[in-house]
């Protein structure tokens, strides 16, 4: 099956990509190294070539994955990564960083960890509130310029934020938090990005497995599992949240595909200048999302979903306090 390929700006990657955060750790019990190498290399295999990683998961250690899984096989794969997450040696999160000096840094180690020369989609991870945006972008430009970084990204950028970002030097990606029961975007985001030429990349697609099913009760959880401090995912939320999870249920029995295909083909049905970057450790509910690229949705069938599951539905917030402080808005 030959993959949709979707433009970013000015680079092209797969419509569907894949998120390796999970590989390395927040969701629960981990995978070996071989056994998330080859996932990763799955995906390529299937033609999945947009890899999202940061430097900030497995404090590095996914960078490293992902430099495994591409070695040997590096040409016409799309890597993508983010600093500004700063954490230390021991898991612990020291806070947002955006300073030039760190910028550089950061871009030299995301290297080294990767192995390859240059990085292809190089993202603020959150935007330092205590920096210039003008700042933090003039020193990923400069990595343009150097060679080391092809095309620059933001994440939870607001639109102001964007619009500043954008005049220093193109932004060529913005990825949030996008998916039917987080519809923040919509509100102002993804019309900035368009007017700008900028594409979005939408990060937990599927709720982080709810919409897809895999998490019904608290106690579907693991204790390691960071879904289980999250707003969303605590006991009244998740039961509040079910009767949403029952109408994309139904409308997906009627459409022929699982719920998390249909939350998937609605996602990319919002526009071509929106790629998902769905995660997973496992490859069989890799080869599921890859399938969502095949239900195709008409016009009434968007908006019914739409509707099912309208802006604001979902009980919880997606992130804890701190988490939610750290979004640029």
């Amino acid at each position: 099956m030959a993959v949709e390929k979707r433009r970013l700006g000015g680079l092209e990657v797969s419509a569907l990509g894949l998120g390796c955060m999970g590989l390395s750790e927040f969701y629960g019990s981990g995978i070996t190294d071989d056994a998330a190498i080859g996932v990763i290399r799955h995906a390529l295999d299937v033609g999945l070539t947009f890899l999202d990683t940061a430097d900030m998961y497995g404090v590095g250690m996914n960078e490293m994955l992902v430099g495994r899984a591409v070695r040997g096989r590096r040409e016409g794969v799309i890597v993508a990564t983010k600093f500004g997450n700063q954490r230390g040696v021991d898991g612990s999160f020291l806070g947002i960083n955006g300073r030039p000096e760190y910028v550089r840094a950061a871009c030299e180690m995301s290297l080294r960890r990767l192995g390859i020369e240059t990085i292809d989609l190089y993202y603020q991870h959150r935007v330092d509130p205590k920096v210039p945006i003008e700042e933090t972008v003039g020193a990923m430009a400069a990595l343009v310029q150097q060679g080391k970084v092809r095309y620059l990204g933001l994440s939870e950028a607001g639109s102001a934020t964007i619009r500043r970002a954008h005049a220093v030097h193109p932004i060529t990606a913005l990825q949030s938090e996008y998916s039917l029961w987080t519809r923040d975007p919509e509100k102002d985001v993804l019309a900035t990005c368009r007017e700008l030429g900028i594409g979005f990349v939408a990060y937990s697609p599927l709720g982080r497995g709810f919409l897809a099913g895999r998490v019904r009760s608290s106690a579907d959880l693991a204790a390691n599992d960071w879904r289980a401090r999250n707003p969303r995912f605590q006991p009244e939320a998740i039961e509040k949240n079910q009767v949403l999870a029952r109408r994309v249920d139904e409308l997906a029995r009627r459409k022929g595909c699982t719920p998390g295909q249909l939350a998937l083909a609605w996602l990319l049905a919002q526009g071509n200048d929106i790629v998902s970057i769905p995660g997973t450790k496992r490859i069989p509910y890799l080869e599921e999302n890859i399938a969502a690229l095949q239900v195709a949705l008409t016009p009434d069938e968007v908006s019914e979903i739409a509707a099912a599951v309208p802006p604001g539905a979902a009980a919880g917030m997606r992130y804890p306090d701190a988490g939610m402080a750290a979004v640029n808005r």
